[in-house]
């Protein structure tokens, strides 16, 4: 067993990025490193730990049994140290420092920019990290200060805020409608290019229940990504599902079945860790990612 001083948490750092990115030159990039840096903190890890970490192959970095172990740990530690330093940098009355901030990839891009748009110009001391993910963060882990859902939060230590509902349905773009006419009924709908989700998401499994037909229709092209399915509805590719919010702003996107599938509601949490509450950042963000949560959902 090791006896030696504890590794430094910056090896511990590289090494949770190694894994993340496959190869050191890609976590060297990550992390704004040198390769031979990397390399030193990785040796050093290995040295400190007393273990082999990775084996060298032609395909790259291959981590070994011992380095998947302690992967969730070092995981943990990353997002802790990068918790501390966005607490660090916002001390003090004002609102300033770094507030981390996660949510899907639809959200994300398609909603919040106008809401962080408002918040820069009222805190421009304020930085935003921008984290999209259909991944349900942990909170508790300090992965993301504030999160933004649609699915409800089932831990403790959390603040929520719960705002109301974002509505789905079906649509198509017009040159697909034009090209494929639109179904008049669900059964119909086996005959159309039909975009859907690819893996078992937390959000797929909500929508999959509320729309049960979905289980059995043929998806043509599977995507996890929401933003890919966007694109491919707005490309003309086939008919997918899309926030009714989102396809109001443009008058081609076509919704399918209005008259038979009623918008499906899917409820929206603004969360954080309820230890943040009094921290001027994060509580300025919270309440305007809520307001600005809110005023949107009042358009769908």
């Amino acid at each position: 067993m090791n006896t030696g001083p504890d590794p430094e948490w910056d090896l511990y750092r590289s090494f949770a990025s190694v894994l993340r990115e496959g190869s050191l030159s890609a976590a060297a990039r990550a992390l704004g490193l040198t390769q031979p840096t990397l390399t030193r903190h990785i040796d050093a890890l290995e040295r400190g730990l007393g273990l082999t970490l990775f084996t060298r192959s032609q395909r790259g970095l291959l981590p070994t049994s011992a380095a998947l172990e302690l992967a969730p740990y070092a995981d943990h530690i990353a997002a802790t140290v990068a918790a501390l330093r966005r607490a660090a940098g916002g001390q003090g009355g004002a609102v300033r420092g770094t507030v981390r901030v996660t949510a899907s990839e639809a959200v994300g891009a398609e909603v919040l920019p106008p809401i962080l748009a408002d918040l820069r110009q009222r805190h421009p001391d304020l930085v935003v990290e921008l984290q999209l993910s259909n991944r349900v963060q942990d909170l508790l882990r300090r992965d993301a200060d504030i999160a933004v859902r649609m699915v409800e939060p089932g831990q403790d230590s959390l603040l929520v805020r719960r705002l109301g509902f974002i509505r789905l349905g079906l649509f198509a773009h017009r040159r697909y409608t034009n090209r494929c006419g639109i179904p008049a009924d669900v059964a119909a709908l086996h005959g159309h290019a039909l975009i859907g989700p690819d893996q078992e998401a937390p959000f797929v499994r909500v929508v999959k229940q509320a729309l049960p037909f979905l289980t059995e229709l043929r998806f043509t092209l599977k995507t996890d990504s929401d933003l890919a399915a966007l694109a491919a509805i707005r490309a003309g590719y086939g008919i997918g599902i899309c926030q009714t919010g989102i396809a109001a702003r443009d008058p081609d996107l076509i919704p399918v079945l209005p008259g038979v599938l009623d918008p499906l509601p899917l409820p929206v949490f603004v969360v954080m860790h309820e230890d943040l509450k009094a921290t001027p950042r994060c509580r300025a963000a919270f309440d305007l990612l809520a307001s600005g949560l809110a005023d949107y959902i009042r358009t769908c």
